[in-house]
Formats: structure tokens, sequence, C-alpha cells
């Protein structure tokens, strides 16, 4: 059998599907284990038993779904759908592999436990259909166990076919673990499947076999494999389920390339915050600030390795920031996508620049309704938009370095550029000037001016260029982890 040391990745084996992965899974006379499945029947054990020669490989199967005999088996959790259960029931199940049959076969077998717990379609409720599936095995005969974890949305709309959906997906993830790099897994979690009925919105890899693998470089090749438009990256550098973080949160969000982060990107988000308390926030409620980078800014090419992007990663990491990086070029995309967790209030904070860009209409010609929809969707439903002033001199250097002036912008003659003399196109000035009273678009006051006099682009090149300068223009922390590692410096 290979080891994670010694892959197999042949093309037959790439092309097999669901059915030929399990056949081979179950002629496989070392992998042998258990299937536990709660909420979407018991459609992975399915396949296996369909194929032929299960006895091979499926010790046990188990659904537990009554929640008394669940928390009897697995232990009492406050939700049955979650991280937690998923983790209780790879323990628990794989554990017992070990205890009854580890004497017995232990030196033939590499054990398994393959588990999922699903909310799946119902007569009942109409909520969003989601669950966790993971997978605890063994790459060598007694060796350490070694998880994958996903958590999937199941977008079809019955019951029947999101099973289905699920049972192709299970057997995927565990062929993969065997047979497959991380990276060939990943590309083939869906196979079988059409793009758009299941969206993998996480995964992580942990144990020895996967001691090179950085989980965060898994969950941007899940954006580009488009297998999700979204992934969350935490404070502590640990990719996080989007759902949990931001259930029923109010959201601070600032959009930037962040290479590298500067003094000004952290103002923004500390007077974001301070301003959204003052206007948008009931008593005691704190918003989640969030740094989003766009991936399409980062991969210019399907090759585009992805170290740079990391290396934002951990330099967002030093200063304690929630990281989410993204598929949405379009600001009213990245708001739906925040609504889909929750109802509170989001507040973007952007500087004059992006302001203007917001009412470039070549930006919605895709729409029918072009900015006017555009618009309505961004601001349909509690979300204001915190305007960060920004020097005259580096307003106007900002539009010249992308190469031209843009017709009709007319800068204004204040050192400041601000919301409030901002000039967009003269036919879109009245829309703008109604969503300035209304209260939508805010300029912040109370901001370091001095802080602002320089693009990040001049902190880039100034670091690259060995310029020492560079070092006043971003936080302590993000300066000690890029010297330290030598970051930036292509």
């Amino acid at each position: 059998m290979p080891t994670r040391d010694t892959p197999s990745f042949d093309i037959s084996q790439k092309a097999l599907d669901t059915s030929q992965k399990a056949l081979q899974l179950n002629l496989d006379a070392a992998i042998y284990g258990t299937i536990a499945e709660i909420g979407a029947g018991q459609e992975v054990a399915r396949h296996f038993f369909s194929v032929g020669g299960a006895s091979g490989t499926v010790a046990k199967t188990m659904s537990a779904y009554d929640m008394k005999f669940s928390d009897e088996i697995y232990g009492t959790v406050s939700r049955y759908v979650s991280r937690e259960r998923l983790l209780g029931m790879l323990s628990h199940e794989f554990d017992l592999l070990l205890q009854r049959l580890g004497g017995e076969r232990g030196d033939r077998s590499t054990f398994f436990a393959f588990a999922d717990t699903v909310a799946a379609q119902s007569y009942s409720n109409d909520r969003a259909s989601h669950g966790w599936l993971g997978l605890r095995f063994q790459a060598t005969p007694h060796g350490a166990p070694n998880d994958v974890i996903l958590h999937v949305w199941m977008h079809d709309k019955s019951n029947a076919l999101q099973q289905q959906a699920l049972g192709a997906l299970g057997v995927n993830l565990i062929y993969g673990a065997f047979r497959q790099s991380p990276d060939d897994l990943i590309k083939s979690l869906l196979d079988g499947l059409d793009h758009g009925r299941l969206e993998i919105d996480m995964i992580e890899f942990h144990g020895p076999a996967f001691s090179e693998v950085d989980n965060r470089e898994m969950a941007l090749k899940l954006v580009r494999a488009k297998l999700t438009n979204a992934v969350l990256i935490s404070p502590d550098g640990e990719v996080t389920q989007p759902a949990e973080a931001f259930y029923k949160r109010p959201v601070l969000l600032q959009r930037g390339s962040f290479r590298p982060v500067t003094r000004v990107a952290v103002d923004m988000i500390e007077k974001g915050r301070e301003e959204y308390l003052r206007l948008a926030a009931p008593a005691g409620e704190i918003p989640l600030p969030v740094l989003e980078i766009t991936i399409q800014n980062l991969f210019a090419t399907e090759e585009s390795d992805l170290s740079e992007t990391l290396q934002i990663a951990d330099t967002l990491s030093a200063i304690k920031a929630w990281v989410l990086i993204t598929n949405y070029a379009e600001h009213y995309r990245l708001t739906a996508y925040l609504r889909r967790f929750t109802a509170e209030p989001i507040a973007l904070v952007v500087g004059p620049n992006t302001l203007f860009h917001l009412f470039n209409e070549t930006y919605y010609e895709s729409l029918e309704g072009g900015i006017l929809e555009a618009f309505g969707r961004l601001f349909k439903q509690k979300v204001k938009v915190f305007v960060y002033p920004m020097s005259r001199e580096t307003f106007v250097r900002y539009f010249e370095s992308k190469g031209a002036f843009p017709a009709g912008l007319q800068p204004p003659e204040d050192t400041l550029v601000t919301a409030e003399n901002l000039k967009v196109a003269t036919h879109l000035r009245h829309l703008y000037a109604q969503l300035l009273e209304a209260g939508v678009i805010v300029g912040m006051s109370g901001v370091d001016s001095a802080l602002g006099n320089f693009l990040p682009l001049d902190v880039l090149t100034m670091l690259r260029a060995g310029d020492e300068a560079w070092k006043t223009f971003v936080p302590a922390t993000a300066v000690s982890v890029i010297d330290q590692r030598k970051l930036f410096r292509r």
C-alpha cells in the first residue's frame, strides 16, 4: 500500500470515478476501519457496500441520530453539527478500533475512522445545509494517527441529492488521504460532482504524515480550486470556519493587499472601530475587525505560487489580525457573503481613492441595473462605508501610479481628500450627496493625517531596495517578523 512518503499519482488513479475509488480501497487488504455518519443517511458506507468487497475494508458502520444516544456514545456538546462533535466521533471510533483490533491485526492494517455530522435538507426547516467531515487514519501499521478535517456547505435543494453528494465527497476524502498528496486530494474532492453542489470552506491536515503541510496554504488552494470563494485565518494564524467567527457578529472590514501591512492600515481599522462604536453599534456590541485580501489581486496566473500570500498572512498574524482571503472583486459580493452569517451591521473602512473606484461605472457593466443595482445590493442591509482621509499629494500620486489620472476626477484644493470634498463624476454627484447625507458614507475624523503621506507601494519599494526607512511606516511587531524571516525580498 502506498504510504504518505510514497503516494501514487498515476493518471489512471486520478481519473477513477467514485465507485472505482471505493472498490480499490475495498481490495486493499491493509486499509480497515469504521464509518460513522450522522444527519444524511449512510451514503459514504453505501458506496463501499454497493461496489462489493466491503468486508475487507469496513469493520463497522455507525449512525446515532437520536441526541441521547449520540451524547451517550460521543459525549455532550452544545451543537451537534460542529467541529467539536466531529472530533469526538473520530476519537471514539478510532480508539475503539485500536482497542478491539490492534492486537489481532495491527501488524498488517492501517486503521481509519471516517465520520461526518451533517444538517441536511429536511421537511421541518429550510436552514442552510452544512456539515463537518473528517478522517483519522494511520499511514503505516502501528503509525501515529493523522487527521483530515473539512467543513462543507451543501447547495442541492433536495435531501436525496445532498446525500448523494455527501457520499461521493466522503469516498473522495478517504481515497485521497490514502492515495494522494494533500494538493491532489483537494483537487479531487469534487470528483464525480458538478461544481456548485458543494462548497468546502475549510480544510485542515494534522499528524506526522502532514508535518510539512501549511494549513493556510491548503486553505488558499481551496479558493484557487474554486471550491469556495473565501477562507478565514484567525489572529493566531489558524484556519477557521467563517460561519463560526462571523455568526451574529458585527463586522468591520478593510480591504487591501497589505504587502506589507502599514501603520496607516492599522490606524484605519482602529479609527474605524471608534467610528463604528460611535455611530452603528448597540450598547456593548464590539465589531469583529477583519483585513480582507482579494485573491485576484495576488495570483496573476494559475501558476503563481502562494509564498507571498503566506508572507502577508505572517505579518498580519504578527499584529493579531483576522484575515479573510476571498475571490470577491466587487464590494457588494463581499458584503453579500458576510450576510450569510450575520444580520448585524457591516462597516467597510476605505480611503478616498477606493471610494472613487466604487463610483467607477465600468466595474458594474455586467449588472443589468449598473451602478444603481450594485449600490442597492451593497447598501441594502445596515452597511456603511467609513472614509479615512488621504493627503492630496498622495491621492494624486496613487492615480498617477496606475498609469493615468481618471477623466473627470478633480482633486480638491484642500490638503486632505475626505469623504466631504471628494468629487466623483458629475452625473453621479447627486447620488453621492444622497449617500453622504443619509449617513451611509461617513467621513472619519480624528485621524493622524501625517500617517497618510505615502503609498503602500513606496514602503515595498524601500524594503526591497534595502532602505531601512521602510520600518518607520510598518507596525513594530510586523517589522520584527519581516526582518527575521526576510519577507517580501523578491
